[in-house]
């Protein structure tokens, strides 16, 4: 008599696995929110949600967590109610990752449309995060530092958190070949100091040339396709480019305040070739992309959010004025369109400052350029940067910092209000601006 034996390959290891970084709140919609975890290895996790004070009504979601998907889940939360605040937890492999006891929690937008003024709501935001590690870094001293910064990010009181880009600094051994790519984003990403930001705020996040490729680096980089397969794993926007368009661009309807998050490094030409309309930094669909959906925001602030400053042209580093036939259309476009309410938002400069663009019969363009969070600042340059015409007094800070957007009024009368902080959380500096600023009305 033959014995028939099965032998059944199991897709995991027999050891438990275990959370590596997260949980991470992305989008969070008036109906929805997105919750990300990284495992250490391929595992089975579970989500239990309930509305606060209703746990005997906790609904729950399961996900295979996959070694293709680099061991990253979102899992994406229906159904939910608008304005109410719900907790969660999660279990990999049958092991809990909270506390016993204990849970994390989300609040869901609020339907205030129609109903009652918008909510008052502050956004953090900066970029520039550099995380050392001697064995790949370059020699001499340590070029990042300060990671205090997030300790007292976390503490504050804000409804989003807005990265601007070289959120991680992929190294040479990293982007050589695209296999090990993953290794630098999720051990940056996984760092014990910005989970407790993970935890506490809806994060989003554009990308710049460091946590996209080599440094200045654009569509010409042979591993573009991996890192944007990484971009949309490891974070949890509300979307990705658009179907025929690849790229990291999205928009964000946080209260009355559109963001729009630009991709300015999938698209983008080598900046040293000739300007023309073959040059670009964002590209003509997305450009048209943007257009479309600046005309049909309603709301009174439109933030244009990209890595490289966009207005600047008295400086010698990367940034949209090296792409001026592109550029120069757009703001063309805005002056004929009279799209009010725009503020430019970027990183990468390793220094903040707010600059001003004054227009013929039209309210001035500001950016705000807010960095770096931990990286190497640019104190060498200040003395030069202060002398350039478009920047605000007193809005330039050459050391390590973040910033705050702040929005507050009533429906037709709403405020802006941008700030700087220090490591510490000392305010260095505020400029507010009410929303019949930045208007045509006192030009017409």
């Amino acid at each position: 008599m033959f014995k028939f034996i099965l032998l059944i390959s199991l897709p995991f290891s027999c050891h438990a696995a275990t959370i590596k970084s997260g949980p991470m709140l992305g989008h969070t919609a008036l109906r929805g929110a997105n919750i990300w975890i990284e495992t250490n290895e391929p595992s089975f996790a579970t989500l239990k949600y309930w509305k606060s004070g209703d746990k005997k009504n906790a609904q729950s979601m399961q996900a295979w967590v996959k070694e293709k998907n680099y061991n990253m889940h979102t899992f994406k939360v229906a159904d939910l109610q608008p304005g109410l605040q719900y907790h969660y937890q999660i279990w990999v492999d049958k092991h809990p990752v909270h506390k016993k006891g204990e849970s994390f929690s989300f609040k869901t937008q609020q339907l205030w449309m129609w109903r009652t003024d918008p909510p008052e709501f502050s956004v953090i935001t900066g970029s520039c995060n550099f995380e050392n590690e001697e064995a790949h870094d370059r020699a001499g001293t340590p070029y990042g530092g300060g990671y205090e910064i997030f300790d007292t990010i976390a503490k504050q009181d804000a409804d989003m958190m807005l990265w601007l880009g070289d959120n991680w600094y992929y190294r040479e051994v990293d982007f050589d070949s695209e296999q090990n790519m993953i290794y630098r984003a999720s051990k940056d990403k996984g760092r014990d100091f910005l989970q407790p930001i993970f935890r506490k705020f809806p994060n989003y996040a554009i990308w710049d040339d460091h946590d996209f490729g080599p440094d200045n680096s654009g569509g010409y980089f042979i591993h573009k396709a991996k890192s944007l397969d990484i971009f949309k794993k490891i974070w949890a926007n509300p979307s990705y480019g658009m179907p025929e368009t690849p790229g990291t661009f999205s928009k964000v309807r946080f209260n009355d305040v559109d963001f729009f998050l630009l991709d300015d490094r999938y698209n983008r030409s080598n900046e040293h070739l000739p300007d023309g309309p073959n040059k670009h930094m964002y590209g003509t669909e997305q450009m048209m992309w943007l257009k479309n959906q600046l005309v049909a925001s309603r709301q009174p602030f439109k933030v244009i959010v990209g890595g490289n400053q966009m207005l600047n042209d008295y400086h010698k580093f990367e940034g949209w004025d090296k792409y001026r036939y592109e550029r120069d259309a757009f703001i063309k476009w805005l002056n004929d369109t009279k799209i009010e309410g725009v503020l430019f938002l970027s990183g990468d400069k390793h220094q903040t400052e707010l600059l001003k663009i004054k227009r013929d019969n039209a309210y001035p363009l500001y950016e705000l350029t807010c960095s770096p969070f931990t990286a190497g600042t640019h104190e060498k340059f200040l003395d030069k940067e202060r002398s350039k015409p478009i920047l605000v007094a007193d809005t330039l800070v050459g050391e390590k910092n973040y910033c705050k957007l702040k929005f507050d009024g009533k429906r037709l009368d709403r405020n802006m209000t941008l700030e700087s902080y220090n490591v510490d959380g000392k305010l260095l500096w505020s400029k507010k601006f009410k929303q019949s600023e930045l208007t045509y009305s006192p030009y017409k």
